[in-house]
């Protein structure tokens, strides 16, 4: 009791759990008091929360995750070739176009996707202009399908066609393959849905100059090691995603020497060596297969609940998991991007999330990592702090810790990877993205840049599609 009269005779401290409006009140108030964002389990839906208390043979699951992340862990990326899509992407063909996200059809598809698309045909010669472009790809006889059903992936509107060169990335503890196109740098850019005559001339001399060039210098590598540029320039300041600038730098040192061996012209090699030099994204085009080269070859572990892709092309978000196959997409709206916008533009002038480069998330990289990048926060917004904080928040929803990628700000520890679908329903906690923003209309190209996290709807549908599937074996 003496107790008790003590603690009515302290200052008492609020803790305010649920909606923050009522902290707001008492800040006003200058009461002090702490902010505890408390939601239910599997944000209240009744049909995930039964299903999630019915799960009792949950080492079958432990067991496949464990399985799937070693598989992740040991994959070892390397960049060996460039060629025509045509040429090496199975079953292309020149009426079919690539491109990011989950599958859509042209009548839904964003702004940005359909500048692209038209720039494609426009530049396989299939159109003249941007009208009979956009006429020949409403008409039925153009193809669409996701570069993830390829094994490729593409950044924004993530579009590939038949005569694009592309990265050809091996795994060689697995042996697949990965493919992805080459960075065209900032501004005017196909990625963005520009396709004015200067984005078609640059599109020809990558595929014509720069493509060959860089097929002469791989050549005489024994493939460039992507992994361990990754895992260095982690240690340099970069995440992989949005900020790249060591890992391109780390690049151009292992590749300029080769080029140099080359029979190129003096002059040849400057320009190409100028333009990964000049291009700080270039290596996000090989950051991006490399790390579906990990992922892909751990699709398909029975009764995994890891994801394996995340994508979004500019409608909606999809995630595919890995004990459920790789034709089953789990997809829900995008959102939109909240960040900083470059001088001119606002929040009305962005596309909803978009692009295949959430497949360096889903391998732990990008926003997993930015505790190792500090810088990204003045690309993104936010604070050192903030970059801290995400990294750590996401232990909590992955499977385990990857030392290959260990992160200098966190003591050497090893980012959090292997996103558990479990996890994220059970805690509410979803991954974080950083990404740049596109706007609405094709051809503007990036207006900003900032943090995304992915529709809790998706993983909702997932672990309802996992229950249905394993409902004999889990239960």
């Amino acid at each position: 009791m003496a107790n008790s009269k003590n603690i009515l005779n302290e200052k008492l401290r609020v803790i305010n759990i649920g909606t923050s409006k009522f902290k707001d009140d008492l800040d006003l108030q200058q009461v002090e008091s702490v902010q505890y964002d408390w939601r239910p389990p599997a944000g209240g839906n009744a049909q995930v929360i039964e299903a999630l208390d019915s799960l009792k043979n949950i080492n079958k699951i432990e067991a496949a995750n464990q399985e799937v992340i070693k598989i992740i862990k040991e994959a070892h990326p390397f960049l060996i070739d460039i060629d025509q899509a045509i040429n090496v992407i199975p079953n292309m063909h020149k009426k079919l176009i690539l491109h990011a996200g989950p599958p859509i059809n042209w009548e839904r598809m964003a702004g940005p996707v359909k500048g692209a698309i038209a720039g494609a045909l426009m530049y396989e010669g299939l159109a003249s202009n941007e009208k009979e472009a956009e006429e020949l790809a409403s008409s039925g006889e153009i193809e669409f399908a996701p570069a993830h059903h390829y094994n490729a992936v593409g950044p924004m509107a993530g579009i590939i066609s038949a005569s694009m060169p592309v990265h050809i990335v091996e795994n060689r503890i697995h042996g697949n393959k990965t493919f992805c196109t080459v960075n065209e740098g900032l501004g005017k850019v196909l990625r963005f849905g520009a396709n004015s005559q200067e984005v078609l001339d640059r599109l020809s001399w990558i595929e014509k100059t720069f493509a060959p060039a860089l097929k002469k210098a791989l050549a005489l590598t024994d493939g460039i090691d992507l992994k361990s540029i990754t895992s260095q320039a982690l240690h340099m300041g970069d995440e992989c995603h949005n900020r790249n600038k060591a890992a391109t730098s780390l690049f151009y040192r292992e590749i300029s020497d080769y080029f140099l061996q080359t029979d190129l012209t003096k002059e040849e090699v400057r320009d190409v060596t100028r333009f990964i030099r000049e291009n700080d994204h270039y290596f996000l085009n090989l950051s991006m297969p490399a790390s579906k080269s990990a992922l892909d070859a751990a699709q398909g572990v029975k009764y995994s609940t890891v994801v394996t892709t995340m994508a979004r092309n500019g409608v909606e978000f999809g995630i595919r998991i890995s004990g459920l196959g790789n034709e089953k997409w789990f997809t829900a709206p995008a959102n939109y991007i909240k960040g900083m916008f470059f001088p001119g533009y606002t929040q009305e002038d962005a596309a909803p999330d978009l692009g295949d480069s959430t497949i360096t998330e889903t391998m732990g990289i990008g926003g997993f990592a930015m505790a190792a990048s500090p810088a990204i926060v003045q690309f993104v917004g936010g604070d050192v702090e903030d970059a801290i904080h995400y990294s750590e928040q996401m232990y909590e929803i992955t499977v385990g810790e990857n030392s290959n990628y260990s992160i200098p700000n966190l003591n050497f520890r090893g980012g959090a990877y292997g996103i558990d679908i479990l996890k994220v329903i059970d805690t509410n906690i979803l991954p974080v993205i950083n990404t740049g923003m596109a706007h609405k209309e094709a051809g503007i190209g990036q207006i900003g840049a900032g943090i995304v996290h992915p529709p809790f709807e998706c993983f909702e549908k997932a672990f309802i599609a996992f229950m249905e599937t394993y409902k004999e074996e889990i239960r």
